[in-house]
Order: structure tokens, then sequence, then C-alpha cells
């Protein structure tokens, strides 16, 4: 009997090892960026390339000497380094660059006083957080008002911009408690609007939520008076930006897992209020997820729902989206659009690690797609960062986080030295 037992306990175990490699190779061989540290520290590799802050002339090739790739006329360079893992960036009324560093609980002012390019300190912002990560600014009766949102709640600060110091913290909302997806991001409807949207992911890869909060964007007012749902449906709408013609709110959009190495593909989606983008039933062009509904009980209820708007490759991760605006930039590249994609994890041969440039006519209808940064994904299959979020200004310059490299960037076009 007992020697019967072991023989089944050998065989259970044998299939489990099995069942464990065959997942592993399915869908989990391609997770080594993600897992290992970067092999070289790339503000060790900038300083190698030269002074820190100093660029190439515009309109010359990318001459930074580490493996980040640009198209001609832009430059890259370090702008702060050492914060651990900077996500959302903000800047506030006075023009300084805000990060939100969830892993330390904190938001943090990176102050460039002389101008050269370079972070010269760090002011705490506000600290002792639930991972903070959404970063948004209003101005209202003569002060500057900062909102942060954490994992549970939404609070809404009073923000000096001189000391660059957050105070007298209200919260406005409380939020469902993080699960898979715990990031929440916020953007400001624009007037005679006004209101705030704040995204929450889902709280699984895929299931029917018991908390109707989770996997939609909520809106709410400035000062809070009750969260709604304002689109439904949206697994992981991580980022949000407004398009600076028409003020729709677009959003990356995180697809499920375990599809496959090309399924299905992540999204970039245009809000509509009141509208269901699909998940968990359905992804893309209103393509239903036969694996979760085998039974095929939604598969209508899809053809009811918004279709993507751009098919992203699955498992890109796609975080920060931003639009070029017209001053300070290329013709070719006014009201184009920037994502970063983070990269994946669950794919037997990674994808992404870089930013892409979305071409679009002044009202946003989609002209093409191309790499703008690539290089964070090295030969040998090691990252050497990975870019979160984005903000462009008017002047030539941008800012990019890297929650991996622990840095943000700065990327400059032509000879602007601003």
């Amino acid at each position: 009997m007992k020697r019967a037992v072991g023989v089944v306990v050998a065989l259970l175990l044998a299939a489990g090892l099995i069942w464990g490699a065959n997942f592993y190779w399915q869908h989990l061989r391609g997770i080594g960026p993600v897992l290992k540290g970067p092999p070289q520290d790339i503000s060790q590799l900038m300083a190698k390339a030269g002074e820190p802050g100093k660029s190439a002339p515009g309109n010359s090739p990318n001459t930074t000497g580490f493996p980040l790739k640009l198209p001609r006329g832009f430059n890259i360079s370090i702008f702060a380094k050492d914060l651990g893992a900077p996500r959302v960036l903000a800047q506030d009324p006075g023009g300084a660059l805000l990060a939100s560093i969830p892993s330390q609980g904190r938001v943090v002012a990176l102050l460039d006083k002389n101008k050269d390019g370079i972070a010269d300190y760090m002011v705490i912002v506000a600290q002792g957080l639930q991972r903070p990560h959404g970063l948004a600014f209003r101005r209202e009766g003569g002060k500057t008002l900062l909102y942060i949102a954490e994992v549970e709640q939404l609070a809404v600060y009073d923000y000096d911009e001189k000391h660059h110091r957050a105070a007298n913290k209200r919260k406005i909302a409380d939020l469902p408690t993080g699960g898979r997806h715990w990031t929440r991001t916020m953007v400001f409807l624009p007037p005679p609007d006004g209101r705030l949207l704040i995204s929450i992911g889902s709280s699984c890869d895929t299931c029917v939520e018991k908390d109707k909060r989770h996997a939609t964007v909520q809106v709410t007012g400035p000062m809070g008076g009750g969260l709604k749902p304002f689109a439904t449906g949206l697994r992981n709408a991580v980022f949000m930006a407004l398009h600076p013609q028409t003020g729709q709110v677009w959003v990356t959009e995180m697809g499920r897992d375990f599809l496959g190495d090309d399924l299905p593909p992540d999204e970039i989606n245009i809000l509509e209020e009141g509208k269901d983008y699909g998940w968990p039933y359905c992804y893309g062009k209103r393509i239903h997820d036969d694996k979760f509904d085998p039974a095929g009980a939604k598969k209508d209820f899809c053809q009811q729902t918004v279709p993507s708007y751009i098919d992203i490759p699955a498992h890109s991760a796609p975080l920060g989206l931003a639009f070029f605006p017209e001053q300070g930039w290329p013709p070719e590249y006014h009201h184009n659009l920037l994502v970063a994609y983070h990269g994946s994890w669950n794919r037997s041969v990674p994808t992404g690690y870089k930013v892409v440039r979305y071409k679009l006519d002044a009202q946003g209808k989609y002209l093409g797609v191309e790499d703008f940064i690539t290089g964070w994904l090295t030969p040998d299959g090691r990252a050497l960062g990975r870019p979160v979020d984005m903000v462009i200004q008017n002047n030539g310059v941008m800012y990019i986080s890297d929650d991996k490299a622990g840095v943000v960037y700065r990327v400059k076009y032509g000879d602007s030295n601003r």
C-alpha cells in the first residue's frame, strides 16, 4: 500500500514538474530582463561617454556613447539618477519636475537651478505614502493644489511652489485595494468640464471583478463627491493623456497574459463616457476571448463594446504616453504621440523596452508607427532600463522616467539648451 502511494506521489510530482517546465517554456522564458539587474549602470555609461549634460549639436546623430539610439537631431542625457524606481512625472506650474517613487512611498521634485540640463538637487514633496503613483496639478482660488493617488486613496494637498512642499492633506476618495494592478493615475478633463479621472486596474489577470471599480476609469469632482464609472472594461489603463486638439482622453491598455507570444494585443484607446471596452470577455478589435469564455456566452456582447483604436504588439506593456506640441519640435512631430513600452515578461522572446512614436494628424488620425528610442534591451537579453512615463515640453526638451535604471532622462532636440 505504501509503495502504491509512493508511486502515485512520484507520478504526481513528475507530472507537476513537466507541467511547470512546459508553462515556463511557453510563457516565462523571456522574463529575464525583468528579474535580472541591469548589466551596466546607464548613468556610468553616460559618464564614460563624456561630460554629463553635454550632448552633440542638433542635426547630428546621437553620440552619447551608450546603446540608446534616437532619430537624427535628438540627443539624450541623464537628468537625475539614483532615484530608486521613479514612475509618474509631472511639472508644477513653475516648471519644476516632480516624480512619484512608489517603492519609497514618496514624491520628489528634481530641480535644475543652474539650467545646465542636470538636476542639482532633490526635494521631498511628500513622504510616508502608500505606493504613491499618479500626480496632477490644479489651480483654485489663487492656490496650487497637488493631487496624489495612492493605492487605496486619492488625496489633495496645498502645494508650495517656492519650496516644493505638499501640506494639508485631504482625502477626497477611497479606492479599492490593489490586487494585481495597484497603480493609480489621473488626468483632469479639459474646461469647462474639469472633472478628475482616475484609472483603477483589474485585481487579476482575467476574472469577473467583485468590486466593480476595478478595471475601470472612474470620475469624481475636483474636491471629491464620490466616484462614478466613466469607462469600463479596461483591464489596466495605466496612463492617460489629453489630445491637444480634441481634448479626448487617450489611454494605454495592457492586455491579458497566457494566450501566447502574440495575443492579445496591448492597446491604445480613446475614452468615451459610459462606454465598455470589453475586458475580460473581449480584446483588440472586438475579438472574443474564447479561453476565458469558452461557452461563448459573451460573444455577442463583444460587438457592443468599443474596439481598440490602435493595436500594440502583445506584451509590450505600454505605460506613459504624451503628445508633441507644435512649439519647439519639428513639424513632422506635431501632434504625434510617444508611448513608453515598459517591456514584456510573459513572452518567450522579450519585446518592448523602448519608446515608440505614433504618427497622427492634428485630429488624431493614425498614420503610422516607428521606434523613437531603442537600445534598453541588449542583444544578450538583458535590460539596461525600462521606460515608464514622459513629459514633453514646448521648448524641444522632454523627460522620461526609468524605474529599472533608477534615472530620469532628458531628451533634447536640435541646439535647444533650455
